[in-house]
């Protein structure tokens, strides 16, 4: 794949990621479970559910990056 090509779809590819993620996060922490937990619990969910994201990205990049250098 064209190295410009791959940016490309990797930069549509995070944003959809990050925009489907932060819905899903904020439907999950505004549940009834999620509400009803004590303010530890709460605080616990929103600080993983606000971290991990950058896991994904990270391969996401790792992979938009991964084919820019030529292969001689």
């Amino acid at each position: 794949m064209v190295p410009s090509f791959r940016k490309f779809v990797g930069m549509v590819a995070l944003v959809v990621f990050v925009i489907v993620y932060a819905l899903v996060a904020m439907v999950v922490g505004d549940s009834p479970g999620i509400q009803s937990a004590p303010t530890l619990v709460q605080f616990v969910y929103f600080a993983v559910a606000g971290l991990f994201w950058v896991v994904p990205a990270g391969a996401i990049i790792w992979w938009m990056e991964r084919g820019g250098k030529s292969r001689t």
